[in-house]
């Protein structure tokens, strides 16, 4: 009978077994899968690497805010300052000239110095194309009263590296100083034959054919080349619809021009003719 027993006690703790080993091995599989915590520092706060690296991004995303807002206000003193550029140069006549585009000239650079300036010093070192769009209509102005001022007095088209090398004397030499891409620069240009569109119409009203002569020349020259960039330009929305304008800006001046070449005589007492001998018809009051 011992044997009996002594045998199922054996039987039973070899069955036994392998159920105590799938125990341990379960118990260390739920250890495996537990998840981990966090390691604590030895003061018992939670390292602060994922927290800073926010703190950082927040920050940087203040500041490119901020200085946002800044560009966005030295833009819009930009393009007013330039407009009043524009308005003085509108004022010239055959007479005033010289004086004119020397005041011109003057306001244009208080408009680089003050204002110009405010954005190529917010922008030093940074990705311009960040901020593109809000410091390019100030920019767009300023290029087209500088290009305005520039054919008033020399005749020529003042080109993008001229106005880009006049930007870096406001910069310092060892910062990557703002440059205007090409897209500002087309627009303005765009912008710029609306108002030589205004200024011949007033040459011409002034007597000053030769010159209203010349800036449709001149306009219809860009607009031809620029007809050859614009389908090829990446981002050329704005530019299609300036193309619109631009078109009935050449066809204003060449239909003035023309009215003058053939009806030149009808013309003659709203040019400022001295000769007071000719009626608004264009016909001798002594015939």
């Amino acid at each position: 009978m011992f044997s009996t027993v002594a045998a199922q006690k054996v039987s039973s703790l070899m069955a036994s077994k392998p159920r105590r080993l799938r125990h341990i091995a379960d118990t260390t599989l739920l250890a495996a899968k537990k998840p981990s915590t966090m390691v604590t520092s030895a003061d018992g706060s939670e390292p602060s690497t994922m927290k800073d690296a926010f703190s950082n991004y927040a920050s940087y995303l203040n500041n490119l805010n901020d200085k946002r807002e800044r560009v966005v206000k030295a833009s819009r003193d930009v393009t007013m300052n330039s407009k009043k550029v524009i308005f003085q140069v509108h004022r010239l006549s055959k007479d005033n000239k010289e004086e004119v585009l020397e005041k011109a000239e003057k306001d244009l650079a208080a408009v680089m110095n003050q204002h110009v300036s405010r954005i190529v010093k917010e922008l030093q070192g940074t990705d311009f194309w960040k901020l593109r769009r809000a410091y390019s209509p100030g920019v767009q102005e300023y290029i087209e009263a500088a290009t305005l001022c520039n054919f008033c007095k020399n005749g020529t088209l003042l080109s993008l590296d001229e106005i880009n090398s006049s930007l870096r004397t406001l910069s310092d030499p060892s910062i990557e100083p703002l440059q205007i891409n090409v897209l500002d620069y087309l627009l303005g240009i765009a912008d710029l034959t609306g108002e030589l569109m205004r200024l011949a119409i007033g040459r011409i009203s002034d007597g000053e054919l030769e010159f209203a002569q010349k800036i449709c020349r001149f306009v219809r020259e860009i607009y031809r080349d620029l007809m050859l960039i614009a389908p090829k330009m990446d981002d050329s929305s704005d530019m299609k619809m300036k193309m619109d304008v631009m078109l009935q800006s050449v066809i204003k001046i060449e239909n003035a021009c023309f009215s003058v070449h053939v009806r030149g005589s009808e013309y003659i007492p709203f040019l400022g003719s001295e000769d007071n001998t000719f009626s608004l018809l264009g016909v001798r009051d002594d015939d």
